[in-house]
């Protein structure tokens, strides 16, 4: 039989697929996707290299669907702010994705995008050296974890009715999750924002 004048896949319709598997899963692999879009595992390899590039087209895939804006003469702080809100938005899709990306080494030059843009704000804002990569891998955890706590059950905590008082009030005010999530996330920004503006100050009294 001849062969199609139309590829039986594209890599879009990979990433596509693997992100539905992750999305109900938490993973994915090479047999199950073939499976999923209905072609042998060896037609995939005539796309990609394998799963760890198709998990950088995936970060790729949500970094691009939630952009960050950047304005001329917008400070360090706002430039940051900006750029983790970004980054926690691009799971809010796909959240079960967050813990794969933690064993990824980042390669896709959308998001090598986002972390120079995000070590030129912190060297704009007087840090040099390893303060830049210890800056950088400080803001990444805070922004995978509160993308992975996108993730987590309707009701995160559950003591018993007796032993835990201050647990026990404290609930009390985190209301749904999706309301304590982001109430953490604009206090937690915050927090390090303030706290990388008083380390500044630090290294220069």
């Amino acid at each position: 039989m001849p062969r199609p004048s139309v590829p039986l896949i594209s890599i879009d319709a990979l990433v596509t697929a693997a992100l539905d598997l992750v999305d109900e899963a938490g993973d994915f692999s090479l047999p199950k996707l073939a499976k999923r879009i209905g072609v042998s595992q060896s037609s995939i390899y005539n796309h990609v290299s394998g799963r760890e590039e198709i998990l950088e087209l995936m970060r790729g895939r949500i970094i691009a669907q939630a952009p960050y804006k950047l304005h001329e003469g917008q400070g360090w702080d706002d430039t940051l702010r900006e750029i983790v809100r970004s980054y926690r938005d691009a799971f809010a899709r796909h959240p079960r994705l967050a813990p794969l990306m933690v064993l990824q080494t980042v390669q896709d030059p959308q998001v090598l995008a986002l972390y120079e843009n995000l070590a030129i704000a912190l060297e704009d804002a007087g840090f040099h050296g390893q303060d830049v990569v210890s800056a950088i891998s400080t803001i990444d955890s805070f922004a995978l974890g509160f993308a992975l706590d996108l993730a987590a059950p309707e009701v995160v905590w559950a003591p018993p009715t007796e032993g835990y008082p201050a647990l026990t009030q404290a609930l009390t005010h985190s209301g749904p999750a999706a309301q304590r999530g982001n109430a953490a996330f604009d206090f937690g920004l915050e927090i390090l924002v303030a706290g990388l503006r008083s380390r500044l100050q630090q290294s220069v009294s």
